[in-house]
């Protein structure tokens, strides 16, 4: 029986198409460095990888979320030391006070604290970005409200921010909050007033109203200590999730990589075995192909 030239010539035509595909997936995965580059390579794996992905997307967003919410624990952190820094000093003012009798020297002090009012109630109102640092999570608008004499001095103070914390996702398990709690900015608003004592007792020469302050001002000392060692804590536990998440993702991207990067070695080795069958299956098909009918007469 013979075979018709057509079909002799269409069956060389598909292999030879056959290796040439196959020839050049290898070609692209050693240009590449992936075993895989479209679904339909292997639809399983490429499932697992497509998972796998997704994870990895969520835990760069969950990174994104601990960087924001250990920048804005750093700036809470850093605007409470300020204020435990006028408060030591406002402290010292309220000993030396105690005891002054010359009315030149209560003036200096009561104009010192004057300006440690004006600084403090600068600071509370403290922004990270567009919003207040130690409002709760009223912020939008300026947390202490300062009440002012004729001569523009600061008479009260009234925090009308919340007692609210906003709480910022660190995994599909944890979240954390990162600002100031309502402790904490409450007693931001008692300092103030306590500051506001002091510079008033100290220009009545008042001995036993500027001690009463001073102890004011201890109280709410503590409140401030407190707010940094809360913020030290939300900041470790914000860098021990990073460390984390970092090592996760590091598992997730191996895992990948695994998956879809090809074996070099062997991938040569079978591109070299590819062409060296596609430069034989041209060569053979040209030699058929100058089989002529007189040929297959004979």
């Amino acid at each position: 029986m013979r075979i018709a030239t057509s079909t002799l010539s269409e069956n060389l035509v598909r292999q030879i198409q056959r290796l040439n595909t196959s020839q050049a997936k290898l070609q692209s995965q050693v240009s590449s460095g992936q075993r895989l580059t479209q679904p339909e390579d292997d639809p399983a794996v490429m499932g697992r990888v497509l998972n796998l992905d997704s994870e990895q997307r969520a835990i760069a967003q969950y990174a994104r979320n601990a960087n924001r919410a250990l920048e804005l624990s750093q700036a809470s952190t850093s605007g409470l030391q300020q204020i435990k820094k006028l408060s030591d000093r406002a402290t010292e003012i309220g000993v030396l006070g105690a005891g002054a009798a010359a009315p030149e020297a209560l003036q200096s002090y009561m104009s010192e604290v004057n300006q440690l009012i004006e600084q403090a109630v600068q600071l509370g109102n403290t922004r990270f970005g567009n919003d207040y640092l130690y409002a709760g999570t009223a912020v939008d608008a300026p947390p202490f409200v300062a009440q002012r004499d004729a001569q523009g001095r600061v008479t009260s103070v009234a925090y009308t921010g919340n007692a609210s914390q906003s709480a910022v996702a660190l995994s599909d398990t944890a979240n954390i909050t990162p600002g100031t709690s309502g402790t904490t900015n409450q007693g931001l608003a008692d300092f103030i007033s306590h500051l506001v004592s002091l510079r008033d007792a100290l220009g009545a020469g008042d001995a036993a109203a500027v001690s009463t302050a001073q102890t004011g001002l201890i109280g709410t000392e503590d409140v401030m200590v407190s707010g940094i060692a809360e913020q030290g804590a939300v900041q470790m536990r914000i860098e021990v999730n990073q460390s984390q998440q970092q090592d996760r993702l590091n598992d997730l991207q191996k895992l990948v990589s695994s998956e879809v990067d090809a074996d070099l070695p062997t991938t040569i080795v079978h591109l070299n075995q590819a062409s060296t069958a596609y430069q034989a299956a041209l060569q053979s098909s040209a030699s058929i192909m100058h089989i002529s009918l007189l040929d297959y007469l004979k």
